[in-house]
Protein backbone atom coordinates (compact mmCIF):
# COMPACT_ATOMS: atom_id res chain seq x y z
CA UNK A 1 0.00 0.00 0.00
CA UNK A 2 2.46 2.58 0.69
CA UNK A 3 3.98 2.32 -2.91
CA UNK A 4 0.37 2.50 -4.56
CA UNK A 5 -0.31 5.87 -1.97
CA UNK A 6 3.19 7.16 -2.74
CA UNK A 7 2.45 7.15 -6.31
CA UNK A 8 -0.84 8.25 -6.09
CA UNK A 9 -1.63 7.09 -9.54
CA UNK A 10 -3.06 3.39 -10.91
CA UNK A 11 0.23 1.13 -10.83
CA UNK A 12 0.97 -1.93 -12.14
CA UNK A 13 2.36 -5.49 -10.47
CA UNK A 14 5.51 -5.01 -12.50
CA UNK A 15 5.69 -1.34 -11.27
CA UNK A 16 5.40 -2.29 -7.73
CA UNK A 17 8.03 -4.95 -8.29
CA UNK A 18 10.45 -3.25 -10.19
CA UNK A 19 10.37 -0.55 -7.25
CA UNK A 20 10.63 -2.72 -4.45
CA UNK A 21 13.36 -4.62 -6.08
CA UNK A 22 15.44 -1.62 -5.70
CA UNK A 23 15.51 -2.66 -1.38
CA UNK A 24 15.14 -6.24 -1.70
CA UNK A 25 14.76 -9.21 -3.34
CA UNK A 26 11.07 -10.68 -4.43
CA UNK A 27 8.99 -12.74 -7.01
CA UNK A 28 6.53 -11.03 -8.99
CA UNK A 29 4.18 -13.89 -7.95
CA UNK A 30 4.72 -12.43 -4.16
CA UNK A 31 3.89 -8.72 -5.18
CA UNK A 32 0.78 -10.03 -7.43
CA UNK A 33 -0.85 -12.06 -4.31
CA UNK A 34 -0.17 -9.04 -1.99
CA UNK A 35 -2.23 -6.53 -4.74
CA UNK A 36 -4.84 -9.47 -5.27
CA UNK A 37 -5.27 -10.08 -1.38
CA UNK A 38 -4.99 -6.14 -1.00
CA UNK A 39 -8.29 -6.04 -3.45
CA UNK A 40 -10.16 -8.89 -1.88
CA UNK A 41 -10.27 -6.82 1.13
CA UNK A 42 -11.38 -3.66 -0.69
CA UNK A 43 -8.21 -1.48 -0.06
CA UNK A 44 -7.26 -0.76 -3.62
CA UNK A 45 -9.82 -1.28 -7.37
CA UNK A 46 -8.43 -2.39 -9.86
CA UNK A 47 -9.29 -1.84 -14.09
CA UNK A 48 -7.44 -4.15 -16.56
CA UNK A 49 -5.02 -2.21 -18.97
CA UNK A 50 -3.96 -4.40 -21.61
CA UNK A 51 -2.78 -7.75 -20.29
CA UNK A 52 -2.03 -6.79 -16.65
CA UNK A 53 -4.38 -4.56 -14.05
CA UNK A 54 -3.86 -1.32 -12.72
CA UNK A 55 -4.37 -0.57 -9.14
CA UNK A 56 -5.85 2.26 -7.56
CA UNK A 57 -6.10 3.24 -3.31
CA UNK A 58 -9.55 3.37 -2.30
CA UNK A 59 -8.74 5.77 0.51
CA UNK A 60 -5.52 7.78 1.15
CA UNK A 61 -3.38 7.00 4.16
CA UNK A 62 -4.70 9.57 6.53
CA UNK A 63 -8.13 8.06 5.89
CA UNK A 64 -6.42 4.64 6.41
CA UNK A 65 -4.49 5.68 9.71
CA UNK A 66 -7.70 7.67 11.47
CA UNK A 67 -10.07 4.99 10.59
CA UNK A 68 -7.21 2.29 12.66
CA UNK A 69 -7.06 4.70 15.64
CA UNK A 70 -10.78 5.16 15.40
CA UNK A 71 -11.09 1.70 15.45
CA UNK A 72 -8.89 1.18 18.69
CA UNK A 73 -10.79 3.70 20.56
CA UNK A 74 -13.81 2.49 19.82
CA UNK A 75 -13.10 -1.11 21.21
CA UNK A 76 -12.30 0.94 24.57
CA UNK A 77 -14.38 -0.03 27.55
CA UNK A 78 -13.11 3.55 28.74
CA UNK A 79 -12.64 5.96 25.84
CA UNK A 80 -12.01 8.97 27.81
CA UNK A 81 -9.16 7.21 29.76
CA UNK A 82 -8.20 6.12 26.31
CA UNK A 83 -7.40 9.27 24.66
CA UNK A 84 -5.76 10.87 27.81
CA UNK A 85 -2.86 8.16 27.94
CA UNK A 86 -2.78 8.74 24.40
CA UNK A 87 -2.11 12.26 24.72
CA UNK A 88 -0.14 11.67 27.68
CA UNK A 89 2.46 9.65 24.64
CA UNK A 90 2.75 11.87 22.30
CA UNK A 91 5.23 14.43 21.48
CA UNK A 92 4.98 17.97 22.00
CA UNK A 93 4.68 18.40 18.34
CA UNK A 94 2.27 16.11 17.93
CA UNK A 95 0.20 17.29 20.06
CA UNK A 96 0.24 20.67 18.26
CA UNK A 97 -0.47 18.88 15.36
CA UNK A 98 -3.38 17.90 17.14
CA UNK A 99 -4.83 21.11 18.58
CA UNK A 100 -4.71 22.12 14.63
CA UNK A 101 -6.46 19.09 13.24
CA UNK A 102 -9.25 20.06 16.26
CA UNK A 103 -9.46 23.36 14.90
CA UNK A 104 -10.02 22.56 11.68
CA UNK A 105 -12.24 20.10 12.12
CA UNK A 106 -14.11 22.91 14.53
CA UNK A 107 -14.19 24.77 11.15
CA UNK A 108 -15.64 22.71 8.85
CA UNK A 109 -18.45 21.85 10.96
CA UNK A 110 -21.87 23.01 10.02
CA UNK A 111 -23.08 25.76 12.16
CA UNK A 112 -25.62 23.88 13.58
CA UNK A 113 -23.49 21.35 14.85
CA UNK A 114 -21.79 24.19 17.49
CA UNK A 115 -23.83 22.98 20.53
CA UNK A 116 -22.12 19.69 20.75
CA UNK A 117 -18.75 22.03 21.88
CA UNK A 118 -20.91 23.32 25.15
CA UNK A 119 -20.65 21.47 28.31
CA UNK A 120 -24.42 20.34 29.64
CA UNK A 121 -25.97 21.10 25.82
CA UNK A 122 -26.54 16.76 25.82
CA UNK A 123 -23.47 16.62 23.21
CA UNK A 124 -19.87 15.40 23.92
CA UNK A 125 -17.30 17.50 25.31
CA UNK A 126 -13.50 17.01 24.53
CA UNK A 127 -12.42 13.60 25.01
CA UNK A 128 -15.90 11.74 25.86
CA UNK A 129 -18.16 9.99 23.18
CA UNK A 130 -17.23 9.54 19.93
CA UNK A 131 -14.80 12.55 19.31
CA UNK A 132 -14.33 15.44 16.96
CA UNK A 133 -15.43 14.58 13.43
CA UNK A 134 -16.40 10.80 13.98
CA UNK A 135 -19.47 9.49 11.67
CA UNK A 136 -22.49 9.18 13.37
CA UNK A 137 -22.92 6.25 11.86
CA UNK A 138 -20.39 3.18 12.23
CA UNK A 139 -17.99 3.94 14.66
CA UNK A 140 -15.46 1.93 13.36
CA UNK A 141 -14.17 4.13 10.77
CA UNK A 142 -16.70 3.20 8.39
CA UNK A 143 -17.94 5.67 6.54
CA UNK A 144 -20.74 5.52 3.90
CA UNK A 145 -19.10 3.86 1.05
CA UNK A 146 -15.79 3.14 2.88
CA UNK A 147 -14.79 -0.23 4.30
CA UNK A 148 -13.35 -0.80 7.79
CA UNK A 149 -9.84 -1.06 8.22
CA UNK A 150 -8.85 -4.57 8.49
CA UNK A 151 -7.16 -5.93 11.95
CA UNK A 152 -3.09 -6.37 12.33
CA UNK A 153 -2.68 -8.97 9.42
CA UNK A 154 -4.20 -6.68 7.16
CA UNK A 155 -1.94 -3.63 8.24
CA UNK A 156 1.24 -5.44 7.86
CA UNK A 157 0.25 -6.79 4.47
CA UNK A 158 -0.63 -3.37 3.62
CA UNK A 159 3.09 -2.01 4.37
CA UNK A 160 4.70 -3.89 1.86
Amino acid sequence: MTRVWQWNRPVTVREVLEDLQQERSIAYTTVMTVMDNLHQKGWVRREVDGRAYRYTAVSTRAAYAAALMNEAWSKSDNPAAALVAFFGMMSPEQRRSLEDAVRMARADRPEGDAAEDSPGEGGPGEGEGQGEGAPAEGRRGERRGERPAEGADGAAEAGR
